[in-house]
C-alpha cells in the first residue's frame, strides 16, 4: 500500500514518518560522544561500557549519564564478550579469609609470558585484597624462592606485613625459604591444589593484566617486558577506576580508607 494511505490508517503523520533519528542526521549531538567512546575502545579493547563512564565521568569531568554511555555503547558495537566460568563442584578446605580491611589479605600469583625469542618470561604479581592495590613488580627468566623472599622484604619494608599472604602451592611458596621469611609475623593460607578460583582477586588482576598487557605486546627483552608491565601496574593503581570501590582508584582508596581489622569477621587467629 502507499505510504499516505498506510499512515491514514495507523493514524501517524506523514512527517513524522519521514522524520529520520537524531543519530543518523549531521546534528547527532552524540557525535562527539560516540567519537570518544570509538576511541576509548579502541585504546582499551578489553574494557567494558562501566570503565568508560569512569573514565569519562571522573577523568575527563564530563556530565554523562551511564545508562546513556551504555545505549551508545551498544549502538557502536563496542560490547566485549562476558567470560562465563564453568560452575566448579565442591568447596574449599579452608575457612574463609575477608578482607575486610587494607594489610589483611595479600594475594600472590605468577604468570608466565614470552620474548620473541621463545624465552619464557615469569611475572610474580601481588594484590591487597580490600584496596585492590598492585604490591608487586617482579618481572624476570625465573624467579627462585629466594628472589621472591628479597622482593617480599622490600615490600614489606615500604608498606608494611600484612597478615596474611594466600597463595597456591606452588614450589616458590611451600619453600622453606618463604615460609621461613614468614615465619610468626605473617600467616599463610594456601588454596587448594587446582581452584585458583579461591585466590579470586590477583586471578582478576592477571587476567586484566593478560588481556590488556600481555596479549597485546610482543616482548623484544626482558627490559622492555619490566617496563611496559610496570607501566600496567602504576596506571592499574593510580588510573583504573573500581566499580567496588565507587568508582575511585586503588590508590585513591588506600588513602582515605579508614576501614579496621575485625579477627571475628575475618576468622584469623
Amino acid at each position: 500500500m502507499s505510504e499516505r494511505f498506510a499512515c491514514k490508517v495507523v493514524g501517524l503523520h506523514r512527517s513524522t514518518y519521514r522524520r529520520l533519528p537524531a543519530d543518523q542526521t549531521p546534528a547527532d549531538p552524540d557525535a562527539g560522544l560516540r567519537a570518544w567512546l570509538r576511541e576509548y575502545a579502541l585504546k582499551h579493547p578489553g574494557h567494558g561500557f562501566r570503565r568508560a563512564w569512569a573514565a569519562l565521568r571522573f577523568d575527563e569531568g564530563a556530565e554523562a549519564n551511564i545508562k546513556r554511555v551504555h545505549r551508545l555503547w551498544r549502538e557502536e558495537g563496542l560490547q566485549v564478550r562476558a567470560h562465563h566460568p564453568r560452575k566448579r563442584a565442591g568447596v574449599s578446605s579452608i575457612p574463609a579469609i575477608e578482607a575486610d580491611a587494607p594489610k589483611v589479605v595479600w594475594a600472590l600469583d605468577f604468570q608466565f609470558d614470552s620474548t620473541t625469542d621463545g624465552r619464557a618470561v615469569k611475572i610474580a604479581s601481588m594484590v591487597d585484597e580490600h584496596t585492590r592495590e598492585s604490591l608487586l613488580h617482579l618481572v624476570e627468566r625465573s624467579i627462585t624462592a629466594e628472589a621472591l623472599v628479597t622482593e617480599l622484604e622490600k615490600v614489606f619494608v615500604a608498606r608494611g606485613a600484612p597478615r596474611v599472604l594466600r597463595c597456591d602451592n606452588g614450589p616458590e611458596m611451600i619453600s622453606a625459604a618463604l615460609q621461613q621469611f614468614c615465619g610468626d609475623r605473617v600467616g599463610m593460607s594456601y588454596i587448594p591444589p587446582g581452584t585458583p578460583w579461591n585466590n579470586g582477586y590477583v586471578e582478576s588482576f592477571n587476567r586484566r593484566l593478560r588481556i590488556e598487557c600481555l596479549n597485546r605486546n610482543h616482548w623484544t627483552s626482558l627490559l622492555e617486558a619490566r617496563v611496559v608491565i610496570g607501566d600496567f601496574k602504576t596506571e592499574h593503581n593510580e588510573r583504573h577506576r573500581h566499580s567496588a570501590l565507587g568508582y575511585r582508584t586503588p590508590a585513591e582508596y588506600a588513602a582515605i580508607c579508614a576501614c579496621t581489622h575485625h579477627p571475628v569477621t575475618c576468622r584469623i587467629d
